[in-house]
Protein backbone atom coordinates (compact mmCIF):
# COMPACT_ATOMS: atom_id res chain seq x y z
CA UNK A 1 0.00 0.00 0.00
CA UNK A 2 2.85 2.40 0.90
CA UNK A 3 6.05 2.12 -1.16
CA UNK A 4 9.13 2.75 0.99
CA UNK A 5 11.28 3.05 -2.16
CA UNK A 6 9.08 5.68 -3.79
CA UNK A 7 10.49 9.19 -4.31
CA UNK A 8 7.21 10.47 -2.87
CA UNK A 9 7.53 11.09 0.87
CA UNK A 10 5.83 8.72 3.34
CA UNK A 11 3.79 11.64 4.65
CA UNK A 12 2.48 12.49 1.16
CA UNK A 13 1.74 8.84 0.34
CA UNK A 14 -0.30 8.55 3.54
CA UNK A 15 -2.21 11.73 2.68
CA UNK A 16 -3.05 10.39 -0.77
CA UNK A 17 -4.10 7.01 0.65
CA UNK A 18 -5.99 8.57 3.57
CA UNK A 19 -4.26 6.37 6.13
CA UNK A 20 -2.57 7.56 9.30
CA UNK A 21 1.23 7.58 9.48
CA UNK A 22 1.29 6.11 12.98
CA UNK A 23 -0.69 3.09 11.81
CA UNK A 24 2.04 2.09 9.37
CA UNK A 25 4.34 1.04 12.20
CA UNK A 26 1.72 -0.56 14.42
CA UNK A 27 1.37 -4.33 14.46
CA UNK A 28 -2.05 -5.34 15.71
CA UNK A 29 -2.53 -8.43 17.83
CA UNK A 30 -4.09 -11.31 15.92
CA UNK A 31 -7.86 -11.54 16.30
CA UNK A 32 -9.56 -14.89 15.82
CA UNK A 33 -12.26 -15.30 13.15
CA UNK A 34 -14.76 -16.15 15.88
CA UNK A 35 -14.01 -12.93 17.75
CA UNK A 36 -14.17 -10.86 14.54
CA UNK A 37 -17.61 -12.35 13.85
CA UNK A 38 -18.73 -11.43 17.36
CA UNK A 39 -17.41 -7.87 16.96
CA UNK A 40 -19.28 -7.49 13.69
CA UNK A 41 -22.48 -8.65 15.41
CA UNK A 42 -21.93 -6.15 18.23
CA UNK A 43 -21.42 -3.39 15.67
CA UNK A 44 -24.64 -4.27 13.84
CA UNK A 45 -26.64 -4.43 17.06
CA UNK A 46 -25.15 -1.12 18.24
CA UNK A 47 -26.26 0.58 15.04
CA UNK A 48 -29.76 -0.85 15.43
CA UNK A 49 -30.02 -0.31 19.19
CA UNK A 50 -27.53 2.45 20.07
CA UNK A 51 -29.05 2.77 23.55
CA UNK A 52 -28.21 -0.87 24.49
CA UNK A 53 -25.44 -1.31 27.02
CA UNK A 54 -23.27 -4.38 27.47
CA UNK A 55 -25.91 -6.28 29.45
CA UNK A 56 -28.62 -6.01 26.78
CA UNK A 57 -26.15 -6.52 23.95
CA UNK A 58 -24.91 -9.68 25.65
CA UNK A 59 -28.46 -11.00 25.92
CA UNK A 60 -29.18 -10.30 22.24
CA UNK A 61 -25.90 -11.94 21.20
CA UNK A 62 -26.62 -15.07 23.23
CA UNK A 63 -30.07 -15.25 21.60
CA UNK A 64 -28.22 -15.36 18.27
CA UNK A 65 -25.96 -18.21 19.40
CA UNK A 66 -22.83 -16.31 20.42
CA UNK A 67 -20.79 -17.07 23.54
CA UNK A 68 -20.92 -13.58 24.96
CA UNK A 69 -20.99 -12.88 28.67
CA UNK A 70 -21.16 -9.28 29.84
CA UNK A 71 -17.45 -9.03 30.64
CA UNK A 72 -16.49 -10.14 27.14
CA UNK A 73 -18.95 -7.74 25.52
CA UNK A 74 -17.61 -4.86 27.64
CA UNK A 75 -14.03 -5.67 26.59
CA UNK A 76 -14.90 -5.76 22.89
CA UNK A 77 -16.93 -2.56 23.12
CA UNK A 78 -13.81 -0.84 24.53
CA UNK A 79 -11.69 -2.23 21.68
CA UNK A 80 -14.26 -1.03 19.14
CA UNK A 81 -14.60 2.39 20.75
CA UNK A 82 -18.38 2.20 21.22
CA UNK A 83 -20.69 2.74 24.17
CA UNK A 84 -24.40 3.04 24.75
CA UNK A 85 -25.98 6.35 23.73
CA UNK A 86 -27.91 6.87 26.92
CA UNK A 87 -27.84 9.53 29.66
CA UNK A 88 -25.56 8.27 32.41
CA UNK A 89 -22.52 9.50 34.35
CA UNK A 90 -19.02 9.38 32.87
CA UNK A 91 -20.05 8.55 29.32
CA UNK A 92 -16.96 10.26 27.88
CA UNK A 93 -13.39 9.42 28.70
CA UNK A 94 -10.92 12.25 28.19
CA UNK A 95 -7.40 11.62 29.42
CA UNK A 96 -6.97 13.07 32.94
CA UNK A 97 -4.45 15.67 31.76
CA UNK A 98 -6.57 16.90 28.83
CA UNK A 99 -8.74 20.02 28.86
CA UNK A 100 -12.48 19.46 28.28
CA UNK A 101 -14.22 22.35 26.53
CA UNK A 102 -17.82 23.50 27.14
CA UNK A 103 -20.75 22.54 24.95
CA UNK A 104 -21.58 25.44 22.61
CA UNK A 105 -24.46 24.10 20.51
CA UNK A 106 -27.32 24.38 22.99
CA UNK A 107 -30.17 26.32 21.29
CA UNK A 108 -27.85 27.24 18.41
CA UNK A 109 -29.54 27.61 15.01
CA UNK A 110 -27.23 26.40 12.25
CA UNK A 111 -27.99 28.50 9.17
CA UNK A 112 -25.26 27.62 6.67
CA UNK A 113 -22.11 25.65 5.86
CA UNK A 114 -18.88 26.17 7.79
CA UNK A 115 -20.74 27.44 10.84
CA UNK A 116 -20.40 24.14 12.74
CA UNK A 117 -18.27 21.12 11.93
CA UNK A 118 -18.24 17.83 13.84
CA UNK A 119 -15.97 14.79 14.02
CA UNK A 120 -16.55 11.23 15.13
CA UNK A 121 -14.90 7.80 14.99
CA UNK A 122 -16.39 4.42 14.10
CA UNK A 123 -15.24 0.81 13.91
CA UNK A 124 -14.85 -0.77 10.45
CA UNK A 125 -14.86 -4.60 10.28
CA UNK A 126 -12.76 -6.41 7.69
CA UNK A 127 -12.34 -10.05 6.70
CA UNK A 128 -9.22 -10.53 8.80
CA UNK A 129 -9.26 -7.61 11.20
CA UNK A 130 -10.65 -4.14 11.68
CA UNK A 131 -9.80 -0.46 11.40
CA UNK A 132 -11.09 2.85 12.75
CA UNK A 133 -12.59 5.57 10.58
CA UNK A 134 -12.79 9.25 11.49
CA UNK A 135 -14.76 11.81 9.49
CA UNK A 136 -15.05 15.58 9.67
CA UNK A 137 -18.57 16.67 8.71
CA UNK A 138 -20.21 20.01 8.05
CA UNK A 139 -23.36 20.09 10.17
CA UNK A 140 -25.48 22.25 7.88
CA UNK A 141 -24.94 20.28 4.68
CA UNK A 142 -23.94 16.85 6.11
CA UNK A 143 -21.00 16.95 3.68
CA UNK A 144 -18.01 14.80 4.65
CA UNK A 145 -15.12 17.26 4.43
CA UNK A 146 -12.32 14.79 5.13
CA UNK A 147 -11.72 11.30 6.49
CA UNK A 148 -8.93 8.97 7.60
CA UNK A 149 -8.53 5.27 8.37
CA UNK A 150 -6.25 3.94 11.10
CA UNK A 151 -5.57 0.63 12.84
CA UNK A 152 -4.99 2.42 16.15
CA UNK A 153 -7.11 4.75 18.27
CA UNK A 154 -4.29 7.25 18.73
CA UNK A 155 -5.05 10.90 17.99
CA UNK A 156 -2.79 11.30 14.95
CA UNK A 157 -5.34 10.17 12.34
CA UNK A 158 -7.89 12.61 13.78
CA UNK A 159 -5.34 15.42 13.59
CA UNK A 160 -4.58 14.57 9.97
CA UNK A 161 -8.29 14.58 9.07
CA UNK A 162 -8.97 17.98 10.63
CA UNK A 163 -5.83 19.46 9.05
CA UNK A 164 -7.01 18.33 5.63
CA UNK A 165 -10.50 19.76 6.17
CA UNK A 166 -9.08 23.12 7.24
CA UNK A 167 -6.69 23.21 4.28
CA UNK A 168 -9.46 22.49 1.76
CA UNK A 169 -12.41 24.37 3.22
CA UNK A 170 -11.17 27.10 5.54
CA UNK A 171 -12.11 27.27 9.22
CA UNK A 172 -15.56 26.86 10.78
CA UNK A 173 -16.75 28.98 13.67
CA UNK A 174 -17.38 25.98 15.95
CA UNK A 175 -15.99 22.45 15.97
CA UNK A 176 -17.95 19.85 17.98
CA UNK A 177 -16.77 16.43 19.19
CA UNK A 178 -17.33 14.09 22.08
CA UNK A 179 -14.93 14.03 25.02
CA UNK A 180 -12.87 11.10 23.73
CA UNK A 181 -9.13 11.29 24.36
CA UNK A 182 -8.41 11.60 20.61
CA UNK A 183 -10.32 14.90 20.53
CA UNK A 184 -9.24 16.30 23.91
CA UNK A 185 -5.55 15.71 23.09
CA UNK A 186 -3.43 18.85 22.83
CA UNK A 187 -2.27 17.83 19.35
CA UNK A 188 -5.89 17.97 18.14
CA UNK A 189 -7.18 21.03 19.97
CA UNK A 190 -4.10 23.14 19.13
CA UNK A 191 -4.83 22.78 15.41
CA UNK A 192 -8.29 24.29 15.93
CA UNK A 193 -7.25 26.98 18.39
CA UNK A 194 -4.51 28.14 16.03
CA UNK A 195 -7.22 28.82 13.42
CA UNK A 196 -9.41 30.70 15.91
CA UNK A 197 -12.05 27.95 15.98
CA UNK A 198 -14.29 27.69 19.06
CA UNK A 199 -14.16 24.13 20.42
CA UNK A 200 -17.37 22.50 21.62
CA UNK A 201 -17.57 19.14 23.37
CA UNK A 202 -20.68 17.09 24.07
CA UNK A 203 -21.80 17.18 27.68
CA UNK A 204 -22.07 14.01 29.70
CA UNK A 205 -25.24 12.12 28.88
CA UNK A 206 -25.90 14.02 25.65
CA UNK A 207 -26.65 11.16 23.29
CA UNK A 208 -27.77 12.97 20.12
CA UNK A 209 -25.22 15.77 19.68
CA UNK A 210 -23.61 14.06 16.69
CA UNK A 211 -26.85 12.69 15.25
CA UNK A 212 -25.91 13.52 11.65
CA UNK A 213 -22.63 11.60 11.90
CA UNK A 214 -24.45 8.68 13.55
CA UNK A 215 -26.81 8.59 10.56
CA UNK A 216 -23.80 8.56 8.25
CA UNK A 217 -22.36 5.54 10.09
CA UNK A 218 -25.64 3.65 9.67
CA UNK A 219 -25.84 4.44 5.94
CA UNK A 220 -22.16 3.69 5.32
CA UNK A 221 -22.26 0.33 7.05
CA UNK A 222 -25.55 -0.99 5.66
CA UNK A 223 -25.00 0.36 2.15
CA UNK A 224 -21.27 -0.41 1.86
CA UNK A 225 -19.23 -1.96 4.69
CA UNK A 226 -21.51 -4.91 5.56
CA UNK A 227 -22.01 -5.77 1.89
CA UNK A 228 -18.30 -6.37 1.30
CA UNK A 229 -15.89 -8.36 3.45
CA UNK A 230 -12.84 -6.15 2.91
CA UNK A 231 -9.71 -8.24 2.50
CA UNK A 232 -7.41 -5.56 3.92
CA UNK A 233 -6.98 -1.87 4.65
CA UNK A 234 -6.44 -1.05 0.99
CA UNK A 235 -9.80 -2.58 0.01
CA UNK A 236 -11.47 -0.80 2.94
CA UNK A 237 -9.98 2.53 1.89
CA UNK A 238 -11.10 2.09 -1.73
CA UNK A 239 -14.63 0.98 -0.81
CA UNK A 240 -15.16 3.68 1.79
CA UNK A 241 -13.70 6.30 -0.54
CA UNK A 242 -16.15 5.33 -3.29
CA UNK A 243 -19.08 5.39 -0.89
CA UNK A 244 -18.25 8.77 0.64
CA UNK A 245 -17.84 10.29 -2.83
CA UNK A 246 -21.30 8.91 -3.69
CA UNK A 247 -22.71 10.12 -0.37
CA UNK A 248 -21.48 13.67 -0.94
CA UNK A 249 -22.27 14.02 -4.63
CA UNK A 250 -25.21 11.72 -5.40
CA UNK A 251 -27.15 10.66 -2.30
CA UNK A 252 -30.04 13.11 -1.65
CA UNK A 253 -31.21 13.86 1.90
CA UNK A 254 -34.80 14.49 2.86
CA UNK A 255 -33.66 16.92 5.57
CA UNK A 256 -31.86 18.96 2.89
CA UNK A 257 -34.91 19.25 0.66
CA UNK A 258 -33.67 16.23 -1.31
CA UNK A 259 -30.43 17.99 -2.19
CA UNK A 260 -27.09 16.23 -1.93
CA UNK A 261 -24.55 17.30 0.71
CA UNK A 262 -22.36 18.79 -2.01
CA UNK A 263 -25.25 20.88 -3.36
CA UNK A 264 -26.29 22.05 0.11
CA UNK A 265 -22.69 22.97 0.96
CA UNK A 266 -22.17 24.94 -2.23
CA UNK A 267 -25.46 26.89 -2.04
CA UNK A 268 -25.38 27.77 1.67
CA UNK A 269 -25.03 31.38 2.71
CA UNK A 270 -22.56 31.17 5.62
CA UNK A 271 -18.96 31.76 4.53
CA UNK A 272 -15.82 30.19 5.98
CA UNK A 273 -13.66 32.36 8.22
Amino acid sequence: MVDVDSPVSMRRQCELLRVSRSGLYYEAEATSPEELELMRAIDQLHLRYPFFGSRKLGYELRQRGFLANRKRVQRLMRVMGIEALAPRPNTSKPAPEHVVYPYLLRNLVVTGPNQVWAADITYVPMKRGFMYLVVVMDWYSRKVLSWRLSNTMESEFCVEAVEEALKKHGAPRIFNTDQGSQFTADAFTKVLLKQGVAISMDGKGRCLDNVFVERLWRSLKYEEVYLYAYEDGRAAREGIGRYLAFYNAERPHQGLGYRTPDAAYETGGFQAA
